[in-house]
């Protein structure tokens, strides 16, 4: 895994923006083709088996959490529990889910899993596998996302009701907007009619007991860029138990593996895992040297590098009232300053692709940047 540094392309700005790609750039770019990352085979094949094993692991870990009783730890109100069995013991399907992976080198560990509201979809499927095609067309790239998306709705396109998907996210976030769309259109081109509507203007028919859209359409399929440790905590939540017909995407039991409370389990579970960190809930810490994260976080927020009961690093944030877990730290090497963390894709069960994201600190926030990658073959 190498970074070279390279000129991005003359007007990219234009190109990405073409693809529908328009958050590009914040304070900085977002998406920075100044540089790639080039991988040998050998490593892809490595990110590819470990995904696939650790999914496979994922599953085992929800089926312990439900036959353990363990909603406590993961900090889940007594009203969700309900729902969240009855779509594992239904087998709802999922779609996608991104693990995040260090490397550094020979060594290949999991930092997290982010297994509901996964963002940097877009990025990965479609707007490097174009920069591709314009800097290197030659060369291959670990990304068969799109393909995976439209095959996956293909298949679950008969477990849905008939009739329409709507498509929900915020109103406030272009970036969030933007995946929903590109799984909407992904959707659409399975044969799958859809319909977007921001998740505010979802309405409650009372005399149905029934969600609707604008148009006062009936929603029973819905797919969600929204995390449901939010919605559990909304009113929205209470009408959703009233109605446990809708088809929800992504299930209720991914609540279980969006959760860094996962992370504890799986080492309990699986430690002689390669790619599994040792880790532990903060109570039944014993590590020196550790992350200390809050079980529900985003963006990189409220977690601390302690190293010899020294915190090196942290961050700020809102998060952190119901709970934290401490992971063994692993050292990334430097790329000329720069930190990547590979994000690998599971979509339709199988390995997808990955997309890197670098910061200049060693907690990955929310202004990473997005770079491309190839592999050399």
């Amino acid at each position: 895994m190498q970074r070279h540094t390279i000129i991005p392309r003359n007007n990219w700005q234009s190109l990405v923006e073409k693809l529908g790609f328009g958050f590009h750039t914040a304070d900085v770019p977002y998406w920075d083709e100044s540089a790639y990352y080039e991988f040998s085979l050998a490593e892809i094949t490595k990110i590819e088996s470990a995904t696939a094993e650790l999914w496979g692991m994922c599953l085992e870990a929800v089926q312990y959490i439900i036959d353990h009783k363990l909603y406590s730890k993961f900090a889940i109100p007594e009203k969700a529990i309900a729902i969240i069995e009855k779509s594992w013991n239904d087998d709802v399907p999922a779609i996608y889910g991104r693990f995040d992976f260090g490397f550094d080198g020979s060594s290949l560990k999991l930092f997290e899993f982010n297994a509901d509201t996964p963002t940097s979809l877009f990025e990965a499927g479609i707007v490097q596998w174009f920069w591709l095609q314009d800097f290197a067309s030659h060369k291959d790239q670990f990304n068969s996302v799109h393909e995976r998306l439209i095959d996956y709705w293909k298949y679950l396109k008969p477990y849905l009701h008939e009739g329409i998907l709507h498509f929900t996210c915020v109103k406030q976030s272009l970036e969030d907007l933007t995946t929903a769309e590109y799984m909407r259109d992904c959707a659409i081109q399975a044969g799958i009619p859809t319909k977007l509507i921001f998740i505010d203007d979802i309405g409650w028919n009372q005399e149905e007991c029934e969600f609707v859209d604008l148009e006062d359409q009936e929603i029973k399929n819905i797919f969600k860029l929204y995390p449901w440790e939010w919605m559990v905590n909304e009113p929205f939540f209470d009408q959703l138990l009233l109605n446990p017909e809708v088809y929800w995407i992504e299930p209720a039991w991914k609540m279980l593996l969006s959760n860094k409370a996962l992370l504890p389990i799986l080492w309990k579970l699986y430690p002689n895992c390669p790619y599994i960190l040792e880790c532990y809930f903060e109570e039944e810490n014993s590590l020196k040297d550790y992350v200390k994260k809050p079980i529900y976080s985003r963006e990189g927020a409220n977690i601390s590098i302690v190293k010899n009961g020294q915190v090196l690093e942290e961050t700020k944030g809102i998060y952190g009232k119901e709970g934290f877990i401490c992971q063994q730290t692993f050292d990334i090497p430097g790329q000329e300053n720069k930190i990547p963390v590979i994000g690998s894709w599971v979509i339709g069960q199988q390995p997808a692709g990955i997309g890197i994201r670098e910061d200049n600190s060693l907690i990955t926030g929310n202004k990473s940047c997005f770079v491309p990658h190839l592999i050399n073959n």
